[in-house]
């Protein structure tokens, strides 16, 4: 029997080329290694490495077009082209017939790209007589959705390996798969979702088998990249977080000595940076703290690169865990505020208190860690003058501002104050498409919102001079690199006449669905933007005009 490992190609206006490792589909292949030797696995990335092709922007967003449609060159732009990225289905189709697969396994991990997995699979059926089995975020929360498209044959709901050999073993026997936990599959007209029963033990688990790809396909800064879990599932219950669909919200942790294993042998291999992919890397202060050593002692002298690129909670960072995170090699941490109001974490039942942010912020700073800190604008029932709080706040801080425009996803709590999401719904929920404004904030406030964080960053990410100490300073400042200075151009025009302007061929056009009144809520509570490396930029006139 052979087994087709697939990672599928997206559709949206940009891609997150750094972090399309497919680390489930090598656990997968690993699992299947272990617990059927006979099996033939392989598993084939069609996202990454296939390049990008524009294609027609969805009727389902062409509402877009006001804020996106136009080109902009300018250092403030965001998204205009909508683009496929991997191989298309069609040669994708062709590919895995020459395989000769018995079963094809395609990775649906995010909801807004399902129908890109439908028709991979519906290519596939077209040209090959085998099963396919979906897995992942999306397969978890709507498996009855996938189900019914005709080319789908199962679906695994929740964590993958147990399920997915045991399936094997059951195609192989030809014996009942009702047992099998998580399964989804027809029978007699009538869709069958299994119940859950759980995985293997973390530990028990082998390595993920990455030796279908190619070691320079994933690089960071040029070096070799490995993904790597520490723990699965996170107890926290934040009502838009749907983590929890796939590993549940039971914390499950490695062996400190299972872990540096996999390291020394990714290292031995070539690996040189390590990205933890773990929901919620820092919740147990111990194993982070012993990890962190383990890894100092184990790689002492040895070059290695860590990044947490799926964020981090500073729920219980501290001084002592990030001290030891720097010396063990993490360099930059990515923090999720979400708000600065603490009646809105406590309304998405977020256990974060917003006040200690600062302090996390101060001391990671000391230590040299760059930072990037999120926020998410649009989330129900939040004010507008609460969301440029916020932003006002992260200003101030030597972070760079990560904004996430709210979007549902199926099977989330936050989810149950709307309307049954539809396959419109789902197609929409992605931080793109703005699909949520409300009476609190419009979709032109969302977008305005949007761009003053990039314009905040753009003045973070300038070299400061140490004569600049203001705003009008900087203004008046020349820069050598063209981008700084059509941003400083672009800059001016909006404190001067409350309009934001695009920047296509050499002119400049007025965007039409900026709002200088979102933008002053935020710009006036700012009396001075920290950079990145933490220069002070003091506004002079801190009233907008």
């Amino acid at each position: 029997m052979k087994v087709l490992l697939i990672q599928p190609p997206i559709q949206d206006f940009y891609d997150t080329e750094i972090r399309l490792q497919p680390l489930g589909l090598c656990f997968l292949k690993a699992a299947l290694n272990k617990y059927c030797p006979d099996v033939t696995v392989k598993v084939i990335d069609f996202h990454h490495g296939w390049g990008r092709k524009t294609i027609p922007l969805p009727k389902e967003l062409r509402y877009l077009k006001e804020y996106f449609g136009k080109p902009n060159t300018s250092p403030f732009s965001s998204f205009h082209q909508y683009y496929h990225f991997g191989l298309s289905f069609a040669e994708i189709a062709e590919k895995v017939a020459s395989e000769k697969p018995d079963l094809v396994g395609i990775a649906s991990l995010f909801s807004p790209y399902y129908r890109e997995v439908l028709k991979c699979a519906a290519a596939i059926k077209e040209r090959t007589r085998a099963k396919i089995v979906l897995g992942g975020g999306q397969a978890s929360c709507s498996p009855r959705l996938m189900l019914e498209h005709p080319a789908i044959d199962f679906v695994v709901a929740g964590e993958g390996e147990k399920p997915l050999v045991e399936l094997v073993q059951s195609l192989l026997r030809k014996s009942p798969v009702e047992g099998i936990s998580g399964l989804g599959y027809t029978k007699n007209g009538e869709i069958i979702v299994n119940p859950r029963k759980g995985n293997y033990s973390f530990d028990s688990l082998p390595f993920p088998d990455f030796s279908d790809l190619s070691r320079g396909q994933y690089l960071y800064k040029n070096q070799p990249l490995a993904f790597i879990q520490s723990s699965r599932g996170c107890p926290h219950q934040c009502s838009f977080c749907s983590a929890h669909q796939v590993f549940g919200r039971a914390y499950r942790k490695r062996s400190i000595d299972n872990i540096i294993k996999e390291m020394e042998n990714r290292y031995s291999d070539g690996i040189r940076v390590f990205d933890f992919e773990d929901d919620n890397l820092t919740l147990d202060r111990k194993h982070i703290l012993d990890l962190c050593r383990s890894i100092q002692y184990t790689f002492a002298g040895r070059p290695i690169t860590l990044l947490a690129m799926n964020g981090i909670s500073y729920k219980n960072l501290d001084q002592e865990i990030l001290q030891e995170m720097k010396k063990a090699g993490f360099s930059r941490l990515n923090l999720a505020l979400v708000s600065a109001d603490q009646t809105v974490l406590r309304a998405v039942n977020r256990p974060h208190a917003a006040n200690d942010l600062e302090t996390v912020v101060d001391d990671a700073f000391a230590l040299g860690f760059e930072l990037e800190v999120h926020q998410i604008v649009g989330l129900p029932g939040e004010t507008l003058a609460s969301m440029a709080e916020t932003m006002a706040l992260l200003a101030r801080l030597p972070v760079l501002i990560g904004i996430s425009i709210f979007y549902l996803t199926p099977g989330t709590d936050i989810a149950s104050l709307f309307a049954e999401m539809d396959e419109k719904d789902i197609f929409r929920s992605r931080s793109t498409a703005m699909a949520h404004p409300s009476k609190e904030c419009g979709r032109d406030d969302l977008f305005t919102l949007f761009t003053t964080a990039r314009v905040l960053n753009f003045i973070k990410g300038i070299e400061v001079v140490p004569s600049v100490t203001n705003l009008n300073q900087l203004l008046k400042c020349t820069q050598d690199e063209k981008r700084h200075r059509l941003g400083l151009q672009i800059l001016m025009k909006l404190l001067a006449e409350g309009k934001f302007y695009t920047l296509s061929k050499g002119t400049y056009t007025e965007h039409q669905r900026f709002n200088d009144t979102t933008f002053k809520g935020v710009w006036n509570n700012i009396d001075a933007i920290r950079t990145q490396d933490g220069k002070k930029i003091v506004l002079k006139t801190p009233n907008f005009r």
